[in-house]
């Protein structure tokens, strides 16, 4: 049809190939002329790009100022991520932009509260030794119970970073009774209220949680965001769990007070992927990891190629976008 677009769908070859998908590229066939390809780096992207009259892609090759520039029928872009420096660009060059970043939240926040959970009730502990034959019985009542499994109930937990994920986990805790903290220099006032949260600094967070989880971005303000000092705050018996960024935590820092034996960590980022088999993460008993799977079910992939899809459709019908780059998103933006 005359009235099509040109769409660049630039996504990692595996999206073209997931049965899951293909109800999505069947809708983008029907209002556009497609190129799938899979660029890595300005250089592979230019041509297609400057063909496109929208994009559908991730965060790479990053649409810098140079590309756009190279672009002139570009209207219009979906990414599945962006960072404060490619969101920036868009916004000074009043590029309408859609960013799926909400579609990973149910899925991430689920992780979180199941890494809380599965920690406190060390089930992967039990599941390991069960396997191999090694496990303890309880024998004697309640003498032999295990007085490192706990409960979560009515626990002190802190969030740093209450965004989209960190509200979703907010409310997942609202049958645990939690004694909820949120550190986020962003946050509206009044956002905590519904969840029962209060706002405190981050060194009263971690000084009184039983239990941090981290979900902010990463990006220059908040790279070691829990550091050294942090880390020794943390009270005996603590856990920490990362489904964010790596970056946002001193590993160095972390790996020593996990080997004094006296935290916990659950831990689905790491500075190096994959983890490097030598990591000493991997053999320490109190730091429980799962290879960055948080947001990756099949699920959020899903949710998010069809919103991104569905905004591209309102983009063309003049309706507003559901999930439109704005500049009070940048902040809170990995870099």
């Amino acid at each position: 049809m005359s009235d099509k677009i040109n769409l660049l769908v630039n996504l990692p070859p595996g999206f073209f190939a997931a049965p899951i998908l293909k109800p999505a590229f069947a809708r983008l066939a029907k209002i556009a002329r497609l190129r799938k390809r899979s660029h890595n780096t300005p250089d592979e992207i230019r041509r297609d790009l400057a063909w496109a009259d929208a994009v559908l892609m991730w965060s790479w090759p990053m649409l810098s100022d140079e590309l756009l520039g190279q672009a002139p029928r570009l209207r219009f872009a979906a990414q599945l991520d962006i960072s404060q420096a490619a969101a920036r660009i868009a916004l000074q060059r009043g590029l309408p932009v859609s960013v799926g970043r909400p579609a990973w939240t149910p899925a991430v926040a689920e992780m979180a509260l199941t890494l809380i959970l599965g920690t406190l009730r060390r089930t992967s502990t039990y599941h390991a030794a069960m396997r191999a034959g090694r496990e303890a019985w309880v024998r004697v009542f309640p003498t032999d119970v295990d007085p490192l499994e706990r409960e979560l109930t009515g626990r002190a937990v802190g969030i740093v970073g209450f965004g989209a994920i960190g509200r979703r986990l907010g409310e997942l805790l609202q049958p645990f009774r939690c004694d909820l903290r949120i550190a986020d220099p962003f946050l509206p006032e009044g956002v905590g209220k519904p969840y029962g949260a209060r706002r405190v600094a981050l060194a009263e967070l971690v000084r009184k949680s039983d239990i941090v989880v981290l979900s902010a971005a990463s990006n220059e303000g908040t790279r070691h965001l829990i550091g050294k000092r942090e880390i020794a705050a943390m009270p005996k018996g603590a856990i920490l769990v990362n489904v964010a960024r790596a970056a946002l935590v001193d590993t160095d820092a972390l790996v020593a007070r996990l080997r004094k034996g006296d935290l916990f960590a659950a831990i689905d980022v790491f500075d190096q992927e994959p983890l490097p088999k030598s990591s000493p993460l991997r053999k320490l008993p109190n730091a429980f990891l799962t290879p960055h799977r948080a947001g990756g079910v099949l699920a959020s992939v899903e949710r998010i190629i069809g919103g991104l899809v569905g905004d591209l459709e309102n983009h063309l019908a003049g309706r507003p976008l559901r999930w439109p780059l704005t500049e009070r998103m940048v902040p809170a933006l990995d870099r």
